[in-house]
C-alpha cells in the first residue's frame, strides 16, 4: 500500500472513532439505540412524578413524549423529563395535548398511563391496538366490562401490560401472601380488608374552566358535567385532588385503596384468575362500611375497619396475619419471619415494579401484575361498589363475569359521550 493511502485510510478510520460516542454502541453506562424502550407518559398529575422516577431509574427507559390536557402539567413534567433524559446523554422529547396524537408518534414502544381512571379503558385499547406496550396506573378500569375490554385488547395484539398494584414488588405483601398460600397459619377462616368508604355522587358546583385546562377532554368519555378544582387542581396544589371519589370518574376508597389490599388477597387465596362468588351487602341502609364478598371455598373478606387504615388481617386456625406498608406481624410472632423451603409454593418474585414491566417487554412475556390480574382486582372493588349502590346483596359469576341481578349487569357499563362511544373499540 501506498504511502499517502496508507495515511488516508488511518486518519479515516480514527475520525470514525472518535466522533461515535459511547452510548451508539452502548457499554457499562449507556444503553445501545437498539436497546432502549422509549416511552410515552399520558396523564402529568401528581402520581406521575413518581413513576418518571421510578421507570427511570431503569436504564433502558427513555422518555420520548409527554401528554397532558392542562397546559401548565404538561410543562412542568417535560422539564423534569428533559433533565431526565440529560442524565442518559440524550435529548428531544415531543409533547402533546391529545393522546392519539402521541401513540401516532414513530419509535415509540410503551406508553405509561395515569389518567383518572375514567380514561384508562379508552387509552389503553387504542395504545394497544397502535402496538404499544402499557403501565397503567390502578385500579385498571372504571367499570367491569371496561376491564375485560382491556384484557381482550392487550392479547388481541400481543402486548405487555403492568397494572399499578405496585404491592405485589413489596417484601411485606409477598412474604404476607406466600403465608398464606402455604398454609402457615392453617386454614384462613377469613379475611379483615380495611380501607375507606365507597364512591359517592359528584354534587361539587360548576365553576369556569381556567384557560389552561381543556376541560371538554378532561371530561372525555364521561358524561358531561362542569369544571371543578377538586376534580382537576391546579399544579400549584395538587393534594386536594378528588376525582377518584366521584362516580363517573372514580370508585372512592373502593377502588383506591382496595385496588392494593384485595388485591393481595386475590394473590394470596390464588385467585388471579377469578374471583368471589357472593357479594354481601351489610343490612343498614346507605351503609359505607360492613360488606362483605365470598369465595367458592366459603372464604370471607369483610370491608370493614378492624384497627388499622389500609391493612389486611388474615385469621388463620393457627393464627394470624397481618400487613400493611409500615408492619408485617403475626400471632405467633416467630410466623413473618419463615424461611421457605423447597418445598413451598411460591409466588412471582419482584422487587422492583418498573423494572419487572421493562425486563417483561425485552422477554415478552407476562410481569407480576399483568392485565387479567389488574382486571380481576378492579373487578371485584367495582363489584363491591355496586352492592353498596344497589344496597342489596348479589351473586357473582366470575367465569361469565355476570350478576344474578338485572340492575347490577346494567352497571358493569356506563354510558359514553357521543364521540367516545367506547363500544366501537
Amino acid at each position: 500500500m501506498k504511502r499517502r493511502k496508507f495515511i488516508g485510510q488511518t486518519a479515516q478510520a480514527a475520525a470514525a472513532l472518535t466522533i461515535l460516542p459511547s452510548y451508539v454502541m452502548g457499554g457499562k453506562s449507556h444503553v445501545a439505540p437498539s436497546d432502549r424502550i422509549n416511552i410515552g407518559y399520558i396523564g402529568l398529575g401528581k402520581q406521575s412524578d413518581t413513576l418518571l422516577r421510578g421507570i427511570s431509574a431503569c436504564k433502558e427507559a427513555y422518555v420520548s413524549a409527554v401528554c397532558d390536557v392542562d397546559t401548565k402539567k404538561l410543562e412542568h413534567f417535560y422539564q423534569r423529563a428533559l433533565k431526565v433524559n440529560e442524565n442518559k446523554g440524550i435529548a428531544g422529547i415531543e409533547r402533546f395535548k391529545h393522546y392519539r396524537e402521541l401513540l401516532a408518534m414513530k419509535g415509540l414502544d410503551a406508553v405509561v398511563i395515569a389518567t383518572p381512571d375514567h380514561w384508562h379503558a379508552q387509552m389503553a385499547v387504542d395504545a394497544a391496538a397502535a402496538g404499544k406496550d402499557i403501565y397503567c396506573e390502578k385500579p385498571l378500569a372504571l367499570t367491569i366490562a371496561e376491564g375485560r375490554a382491556m384484557v381482550d385488547a392487550t392479547r388481541k395484539y400481543k402486548r405487555v401490560f403492568q397494572t399499578g398494584s405496585m404491592q405485589r414488588s413489596s417484601y411485606n405483601f409477598r412474604q404476607a401472601a406466600e403465608l398464606v398460600a402455604n398454609h402457615y397459619i392453617g386454614k384462613i377462616k377469613e379475611i379483615n380488608v380495611s380501607v375507606g368508604e365507597p364512591v359517592m355522587q359528584c354534587d361539587l358546583p360548576s365553576l369556569p374552566a381556567p384557560e389552561y385546562l381543556d376541560w371538554d377532554l378532561w371530561i372525555g368519555p364521561s358524561m358531561y358535567r362542569g369544571y371543578n378544582p377538586v376534580l382537576a387542581p391546579p399544579i400549584e396544589d395538587p393534594k386536594w385532588a378528588w376525582w377518584r371519589g366521584y362516580q363517573g370518574f372514580g370508585g372512592g376508597y373502593i377502588t383506591d385503596w382496595g385496588a392494593h389490599m384485595f388485591d393481595i388477597v386475590q394473590w394470596a387465596l390464588g385467585m388471579d384468575q377469578s374471583g368471589p362468588v357472593e357479594f354481601v351487602a351489610p343490612d343498614e341502609p346507605a351503609a359505607k362500611t360492613g360488606l362483605y364478598y365470598v369465595y367458592a371455598n366459603g372464604i370471607k373478606v369483610h370491608h370493614k375497619k378492624w384497627g388499622e387504615g389500609n391493612a389486611i388481617q388474615f385469621i388463620g386456625e393457627k393464627g394470624t396475619i397481618e400487613v400493611s406498608r409500615s408492619f408485617l406481624r403475626s400471632n405467633p410472632a416467630d410466623i413473618v419471619n419463615t424461611k421457605f423451603s423447597t418445598k413451598d409454593k411460591r409466588l412471582y418474585f419482584s422487587d422492583n415494579h418498573y423494572q419487572d414491566w421493562i425486563n417483561a417487554i425485552k422477554k415478552r412475556s407476562r410481569p407480576i401484575c399483568d392485565v387479567e390480574i389488574g382486571h380481576r382486582t378492579a373487578t371485584i372493588c367495582n363489584a363491591v361498589n355496586i352492592a353498596y349502590e344497589l344496597q342489596r346483596s348479589l351473586k357473582w359469576n366470575p367465569k361469565k363475569e355476570m350478576f344474578n341481578d338485572e340492575s347490577a349487569n346494567m352497571m358493569r357499563s356506563r354510558p359514553y359521550r357521543g364521540k367516545w362511544d367506547f363500544t366501537k373499540f
